[in-house]
Formats: structure tokens, sequence, C-alpha cells
């Protein structure tokens, strides 16, 4: 990954934790906060309005040379009607000459950590039923998304964000056709999973029945994930993964979970947050009763223990 300096605040989300209280959004420091979008003009953006193509930066559109002897989309905000396409005129500013130095400097390596980051702060904040903070979250999931389309316009073989709106477009309604061709029936969640798989196994010409699994994925989840693929596969229990070492053992528990219907990366987290909650707790009781919490003995612990 490369190495870049640190973001600073305005980049940088504030820690969080389990049992760490979240500010209201209007007290929380600006992150890439977005201006407000301009007001709306009557008439505009109506019921029958057709959508504003081609914000954001786009090869074919007039190109200027940066200090950096690139050639960069020439920055512009647009007056749109849609909060979406003026986050995307945003962040092409932001990323182009005259905007912001530590945008221009990322690369799509350079940002895997903050695309990490954000998308455990959404999934802990969905695991909250934290609305305000799903909120929030999503805003920052977009950012990445946005962010990545931006850097790709200026690379090898540009696209843009339009490029992959397109493409995920396609990909639905192409795996959908139940919905928008009206070519077959599906009526069970179930069903549509499994026929999901056979298009996107199909589309993508894929042949093994593990392709595409991201291996990249935390562990207990990578081994879910591909005793799911490999099941539906037909390939018969006793080949999984087997044998004395904890590696094995820990894929055939998530294996026997996957296979009934359990997801094993949510139930692990449950119970490691639980854990940090009650770990939490005692040392909240010891510090209360004028203990040192970062010094207990063992029965000290116990004594704390929550519910002992």
């Amino acid at each position: 990954m490369d190495r870049h300096p640190d973001p600073g605040p305005h980049h940088r989300p504030a820690p969080r934790g389990p049992g760490r209280g979240r500010p209201p959004l209007a007290d929380r420091p600006p992150a890439h906060r977005l201006p407000p979008a301009p007001a709306r003009r009557p008439g505009a953006g109506g019921a029958g309005q057709p959508p504003v193509r081609g914000v954001g930066p786009d090869p074919a559109r007039r190109r200027r040379a940066g200090a950096d002897g690139r050639h960069h989309p020439v920055a512009r905000l647009a007056v749109t009607d849609s909060p979406l396409l003026h986050a995307v005129e945003v962040m092409d500013r932001l990323r182009s000459p005259g905007g912001c130095p530590w945008d221009a400097e990322q690369t799509h390596a350079s940002l895997l950590q903050y695309l990490v980051e954000e998308c455990y702060e959404l999934y802990q904040a969905v695991e909250d039923g934290d609305r305000a903070a799903i909120r929030e979250e999503l805003g920052d999931v977009l950012l990445q998304v946005l962010f990545h389309a931006r850097v790709a316009a200026e690379g090898p073989e540009p696209f843009t964000i339009d490029d992959v709106a397109a493409d995920l477009v396609a990909k639905l309604v192409g795996r959908h056709p139940h919905v928008f061709a009206g070519t077959e029936r599906v009526d069970t969640a179930e069903r549509q999973e499994h026929r999901w798989e056979e298009l996107k196994r199909a589309e993508k010409q894929r042949e093994s029945s593990v392709d595409g699994v991201a291996t990249a994925q935390p562990a207990i989840a990578l081994a879910a994930k591909l005793a799911g693929r490999t099941s539906r596969a037909g390939l018969p229990p006793e080949l999984l993964p087997s044998g004395s070492g904890v590696g094995e053992q820990l894929f055939a528990l998530a294996a026997r979970a996957k296979l009934a219907g359990i997801d094993p990366e949510a139930e692990l987290r449950t119970t490691a947050r639980r854990f940090d909650a009650d770990v939490r707790a005692a040392e909240s009781a010891a510090r209360d009763a004028g203990l040192d919490p970062h010094a207990l003995d063992e029965q000290a612990w116990l004594r704390f223990w929550p519910g002992r």
C-alpha cells in the first residue's frame, strides 16, 4: 500500500468503540462534509424531468495540465438539484488542480484502508441500530465509491462514475429477468439467490465454483463463503477441511454453521462485542470501587464481572 501523510481531522473519522456514544451529526467534526446543494429551482427536478448526465470527470471532456504534468478533468461545480450529482461535482473539485492537496495525492491503493474502515463502521452502525450513524456511514462509503471512480478517470483505460453506474444497472437488470423481462418466474428469495449465482456464473464464464470469492475477507467469513459455494456445487461434506489443527477446526465450525443457515462471522462478532462490553463494565465497576482497572488481579476480575 502506498504511504501518505495523515490526512488530518477533515478526512479522518473520529475513533469509535463499542459502548462509546455517537454525537449528533451536527455536532461532529466535518469529514469531507459536502456543502449544501443549491436550492431547488421552481419546476426543476420534478417528476418526468430527465436525469442530469455528464457530471464529474469525463475523459472526453476538456482537460488541463496540473502542476504534476498530468492532465486532469477541468473542475466545475454545476448548479444541480440532485445532492447525489452535487456530490460527484464536489469530489471532482477536490481532486482537480486547485482543489485539496491530500485528495490529489491519493491512489486506489492508498485509499484501501479507508474503504475497509468505512465499511466496518457502517457494519457497526447497522449492528447498533443507530439510524443517524447509518445515514452518515452510508455517506462515507459513498465517498469511497466517488473517490475511486474519480481516481480511475485519470488512469489507464479511464472510466467515470457514469460508467460505474451504467454497469451496475446492466448487472441488476440482467440478473433479474423475472422482474425486467418477464421471461421467467422467481417466487422465493432462496430461488432468486440460486438464480443469481447461475446468471453470474454464465455471465462471467467462471471455470470454478469458487471463482469470485474474495480471499481478502475475514477468515471466518471466507471459510463460510467457500463452504456455501462448494455445497451448492455438490461437494461432499467429508471433503471439507478437517483435522486436529486450529485452522481445520475453525474452518469446520464455520462450515457447519454456514450449512445450517447461520452466519458464523456475525455470530462471532456478536460474542466478541458482548465480551468487549463485559470487560468495560467490569473495569468501570472496579473504578467506581476505587481500584485501578489496569491493575486488577484474578479475584478482582471475578468480583466485578457482570452477572457473577
